[in-house]
């Protein structure tokens, strides 16, 4: 319960917020509500009352007025209502242009928003505006002079071209590298309002690489890549500080520079340094007396660039980033440019984007795949992050699927029992696509580790008689694929697929156990279930599907073949006698004669003229050695490739061309350069850095002592008897006479006594020079109080 005295404070503090809220115009309001909310409508007559206005609080309010109509559309408004209310403010633009001058801060940020928005509909008028932007080029304040720079630029006018360049280079030389990175960033804008500044602009991009400060560099690469991205010889001497600024700039000024880097290194470095290395051999084991007994065989020894292995060190702590962009990158430089044994750094912060949104998860798990292509023992010890989760889109659980299939072949004994009951658990579901998905999984499997197919092969035979069609087809598909690489291995195999004919409706899944009993017609020279099956069916031809009729024609050609070849080199039945056809004599031909005449009038043109074909083969003794190169030549074991390796070969790791993929039309992409020979690779000497007279790299090799400079007129009296006694002693070091050294002793005396009477002199030429200057200091003193009285007096 609140008492009397706490009831009167709230009273107090609630008239004091009523009063500051009526005195200012801003409309600033206290607690929750908006501070500094966009002004009320007016009418365009109080709009420019207040625009016209000579105190600075009216002229403010005007501009409120006038920009919260610009930005409310888009900071406030959906994209429709922005469409619909569009207000167009361009009436006021020469009462909001006067007001460039004004010393207010927060006027001249209104007005520059103003220019930058309606300068390009007015270009007269925002000519007139420009001297003064200009002047601002030179204000105190740095945030004054990085705003004239950025208007500048952005008014869309060609005429002033040059005068944006000058406003460029002054900027680019500023003491504020705030003020450096807006003139970078004026670059790109100066060079599309007028490419014919390129040459000059060139010049500020190399200044501006080599800057000290890392505010300026992301700034200064992208003006690079905008303005003249073929220069390399600009990096040269900036190489080896860009690499280590790169820990401190900014995210997306790593990015930018993370590619260059990584095109200057393609262009300027080979992949492999070699060097020959001599072996020390002598013939009794101890070191011999002479060299020729030392030299032996040379070994090559291969190392990267020195300057290569310095990016190479500057990026680990990049990893740590919070952009995912960043760490794609630091892992395009890895995959890219680094040797193998740097990888393994980029596995666990590429995993770590797998708990991001779903984009960004896609994105890291396209490019996980395409690392794990050539490497794939990088991710192998972290298999289970890959696992199949039920929240997870299509997109996400194809790629998984994808990755543990990559994995799998380096993986341990238990991992690879996961991957394989994962698999199996998703061929069960009820998705047909993550079911067919799945069993095309194991096959890769078995095909990327055969010592493991026989496992693979015997979980596909668990569904073979399962109630989904679907999956029953996939798997023989797949098991197809796998007896194929080892047909003496699985004869037993078949025989049971054969008895699954009986309960399998899939015509794809009939065909493919067709196929691979006509596969195992010859074995164990006919020996086989292969004419009990074509007996079996040809019960049944008539009703088949048309797919399976095919493989049911094929596989009596191919028995028939067989039998052909087995007797007397395929010509004993046919000579028998005139009265006894060799069909009567074996129920091989019988068999083959009976479904060849079923297939002749089949309602399919396919199935009439493969009849057709195959009769015409087997039938004429001539053409028998021709059937058997036709039915019955070895078939190429099938190689089912991951489904990312012919859609992403040979792209970019983190281009926007890895998402898209290599058969969709990419406008924009540039692929990364080939590596540079060795023999043509730059020196390490172009990267040393620039001795520069101000800023930049500077190395003092010696410092030499000053010379003696001569006396000056006005000299101290005690000077003149010690150089005297100097001049002295070097004569006596070359050797005198008494005669000449009591000569010398009477002219020194001499000239002391002229040496004291100047002294007199000077002293009193000195107090008049100090009673002058003395007189002059007083004089400035007097004209600094005026001055400073004078401004007092100034309106403020």
């Amino acid at each position: 319960m609140l008492t009397r005295p706490m009831l009167t404070i709230y009273a107090a503090r609630d008239l004091t917020i009523e009063a500051a809220t009526s005195a200012s115009g801003s409309g600033r309001t206290y607690g929750t509500k908006l501070i500094n909310s966009p002004a009320k409508a007016a009418s365009p007559k109080e709009i420019r009352r207040f625009l016209s206005s000579r105190h600075d609080r009216d002229i403010l309010d005007g501009l409120r007025r006038v920009v919260s109509l610009l930005d409310q559309p888009i900071i406030i408004l959906t994209v429709a209502q922005m469409m619909s209310r569009g207000v167009d403010c361009s009436e006021y633009f020469a009462d909001v242009v006067k007001n460039v001058a004004s010393p207010t801060l927060e006027i001249k940020k209104l007005v520059y928003i103003y220019l930058l928005t309606y300068a390009e509909s007015e270009p007269d008028l925002s000519l007139l505006s420009i001297n003064t932007i200009q002047k601002a080029l030179t204000d105190q304040n740095q945030v004054v002079r990085a705003m004239a720079i950025r208007v500048m630029s952005g008014i869309k006018v060609p005429v002033i071209s040059q005068i944006v360049a000058l406003g460029i280079k002054r900027c680019a030389a500023d003491m504020s590298p705030y003020v450096r990175k807006a003139a970078a960033l004026a670059i790109p804008k100066c060079y599309r309002l007028d490419p014919s500044t390129l040459p000059v602009l060139v010049d500020y991009v190399s200044t501006l690489l080599g800057d000290k400060s890392y505010y300026v560099i992301g700034a200064a690469v992208m003006a690079w890549w905008e303005v003249c991205p073929d220069r390399i010889d600009l990096v040269h001497p900036h190489y080896r500080g860009l690499c280590k600024l790169l820990i401190d700039i900014d995210e997306w000024g790593q990015l930018a520079l993370l590619r260059l880097l990584t095109v200057y290194a393609r262009k300027n470095f080979p992949k492999v340094r070699t060097k020959s290395v001599k072996k020390r051999k002598t013939t009794s084991g101890t070191k011999g007396f002479y060299s020729d007994e030392e030299s032996g065989d040379e070994n090559v020894v291969e190392s990267i660039d020195p300057d290569l292995k310095l990016l190479l060190d500057c990026c680990p702590p990049l990893l740590q980033s919070r952009n995912s962009a960043v760490i794609l990158a630091v892992a395009r430089v890895y995959y890219h440019l680094a040797p193998p044994i740097y990888l393994p750094k980029v596995a666990a912060p590429l995993l770590s984007l797998l708990r991001a949104p779903e984009d960004i998860q896609s994105i890291a798990l396209t490019n996980i795949v395409f690392i794990a292509l050539s490497y794939p023992s990088v991710f192998a010890p972290h298999a289970t992050h890959f696992l199949v989760s039920a929240i997870d889109p299509p997109q996400i659980w194809k790629l998984k699927i994808e990755a543990l299939t990559l994995v799998y072949p380096y993986a341990s004994k238990d991992i690879q029992s996961l991957i394989l009951n994962e698999l199996s658990y998703y061929a069960g579901g009820y998705d047909k696509e993550m079911v067919r998905e799945a069993v095309k999984a194991v096959g890769r499997c078995a095909q990327n580790n055969p010592e493991q197919s026989q496992r693979c092969l015997k979980l596909l035979m668990q569904h073979i008689n399962s109630p989904d069609q679907t999956l029953v087809a996939e798997c023989l598909t797949v098991i197809r694929h796998i007896i194929q690489q080892h047909p003496a291995r699985h004869k037993k195999t078949v025989v049971r697929l054969a008895k699954a004919l009986d309960t399998a409706t899939n015509s794809a899944a009939r065909a493919s156990i067709i196929w691979l009993v006509g596969e195992f017609s010859g074995v164990d020279n006919g020996d086989n279930v292969a004419a009990d099956v074509l007996r079996i069916l040809a019960k049944n031809f008539a009703d088949e599907a048309e797919g399976a009729k095919l493989q049911i024609l094929l596989l009596a050609a191919k028995i028939y073949a067989h039998y052909l070849n087995r007797t007397q080199g395929g010509l004993a039945d046919l000579t028998a006698s005139e009265d006894e056809s060799p069909e009567d004599t074996h129920p091989i031909p019988v068999l083959f004669n009976y479904i060849s005449r079923l297939a002749r009038y089949d309602v399919s043109y396919d199935i009439r003229d493969r009849a057709r074909m195959y009769m015409s083969l087997l039938s004429t003794p001539k053409s028998s050695q021709l059937a058997t190169l036709i039915l019955l030549a070895p078939k190429p074991v099938p190689f089912a490739p991951s489904p990312s390796a012919a859609v992403r070969e040979g792209l970019t790791v983190g281009s926007s061309a890895m998402m898209i993929g290599k058969d969709e039309f990419i406008r924009g992409y540039v692929s990364l350069p080939d590596w540079v020979s060795e023999a043509d690779a730059t020196s390490s000497k172009v990267r040393d850095p620039v001795v520069q007279d101000s800023g930049g790299y500077e190395e003092v090799r010696a410092v030499d002592r000053p010379k003696p400079q001569a006396a000056p007129v006005r000299a101290p009296v005690s000077a003149a008897p010690e150089s005297a006694a100097s001049v002295a002693k070097g004569k006596e070091a070359n050797g005198k006479t008494l005669d000449e050294w009591l000569e010398e002793e009477e002219e020194e005396e001499e000239e002391e006594s002229d040496e004291d009477d100047d002294k007199d002199e000077e002293g009193e030429e000195s107090s008049e020079y100090e009673t002058d200057s003395e007189e002059e200091e007083e004089e400035e003193e007097t004209d600094d109080d005026d001055v400073k009285e004078s401004t007092k007096m100034l309106p403020s």
